[in-house]
C-alpha cells in the first residue's frame, strides 16, 4: 500500500508530492508510510537543485488523517498492546512528520479539500498553506476517544495561538477555508480549479532564489523559534558570512546593478 502513497513530479527546481489514495481520502499510517516519506524527503534534502516542495492530495481530500477502518479492526498501526501501538506511532506515523519537518527547503501545502486530524497536522508542518475554497480543517481526535498522537498539540498552537488551537482540540469542530484564513491557518484561499496553479506559481517564485541562501533562511527561521535574540544574531552572522563567499551572492549584486533578473545556480 505504501508504494502508492506518494506521487512525485519534478518541475524545474521544485517538486510536487501528491498523497495518492483518493478513493479513501488519502489516509495515512499504513505499514511503510513513514519509510516512504523518509526516503522521499531525504532524497530532496540531498539534491541542491530542489528549492521548494508542494504537498497536496489526490481527489477530493487533502487527507482525512488516520485510517478509521484500521482503528476499528485494530490492525496495522492501531493493533496490539499499548507499548506496541506506541512503537507503531514512533516508527511509522512519526517518521512521516519528522520527514516533513526536516525538509531543508520551503514546503507549501496546497490544501485541496478536507485536512482532518493527522491530515491537518501534516498541512501545519508546511511553511505556507494555500487553501482551496473546498478545504476544511479539523483536529477531531477527541471525538474518537483519542488524543493527537502526532505532536499536533505542539504544532497547531504555534500557528493559530493557544486559545484557538484549544477551541479546535477540545470541541472537535471543523472550520472552513474562510475561517482558516481569518485565523491565520492559511495565507490565502483560492478557487478549487486554480489551487495547483497558484501553488506552482508561488513555488516557482521561491525556486528562483539562490538555493543555499534559501535553505539557510529556512533554518534560521526554524531555529529562531526556540533561541534568544543574541543566539539568533550569532547564527545569522555565521550564515551570512558563508553566503558572502558564494557565486550566487556575486550574481545577485551584479544583476541588481545591471538591472536584470539574477540567474542563481547554487554556486
Amino acid at each position: 500500500m505504501n508504494q502508492s502513497l506518494l506521487t512525485v513530479e519534478t518541475t524545474n527546481h521544485f517538486i510536487t508530492l501528491t498523497l495518492n489514495r483518493p478513493d479513501s481520502m488519502n489516509p495515512l499510517g499504513a505499514s511503510g508510510d513513514g519509510d516512504a516519506f523518509a526516503a522521499t524527503c531525504d532524497a530532496i534534502n540531498g539534491d541542491i537543485d530542489v528549492r521548494c516542495v508542494i504537498l497536496t492530495g489526490a481527489g477530493r481530500a487533502f487527507s482525512a488523517g488516520g485510517d478509521i477502518k484500521a482503528m476499528k479492526d485494530k490492525t496495522g498501526n492501531f493493533g496490539g498492546t499499548a507499548p506496541e501501538i506506541a512503537d507503531g506511532y514512533r516508527n511509522n506515523i512519526h517518521k512521516i512528520l519528522r520527514a516533513l519537518y526536516g525538509l531543508r527547503v520551503p514546503l507549501i501545502a496546497a490544501v485541496n479539500g478536507p485536512a482532518i486530524g493527522l491530515g491537518c497536522d501534516l498541512a501545519c508542518l508546511a511553511d505556507m498553506r494555500i487553501a482551496s475554497d473546498r478545504a476544511k480543517f479539523g483536529v477531531t481526535f477527541l471525538k474518537l476517544g483519542i488524543i493527537p498522537g502526532d505532536g499536533g498539540t505542539w504544532i497547531l498552537p504555534r500557528i493559530i495561538g493557544e486559545a484557538r488551537a484549544a477551541e479546535l482540540f477540545y470541541t472537535g469542530d471543523v472550520i472552513d477555508a474562510d475561517t482558516a484564513l481569518d485565523w491565520g491557518l492559511v495565507s490565502r484561499v483560492v478557487e478549487a480549479d486554480t489551487l495547483i496553479d497558484e501553488a506552482r506559481a508561488l513555488a516557482a517564485k521561491i525556486a528562483a532564489m539562490p538555493p543555499h541562501a534559501l535553505r539557510q533562511a529556512k533554518n534560521l527561521m526554524r531555529q529562531g523559534r526556540g533561541t534568544s535574540y543574541d543566539t539568533a544574531l550569532e547564527m545569522a552572522a555565521n550564515a551570512q558570512a558563508l553566503m558572502h563567499t558564494t557565486a550566487d551572492h556575486a550574481e545577485g549584486v551584479d544583476a541588481l546593478l545591471e538591472k536584470r533578473s539574477p540567474r542563481f545556480t547554487g554556486a
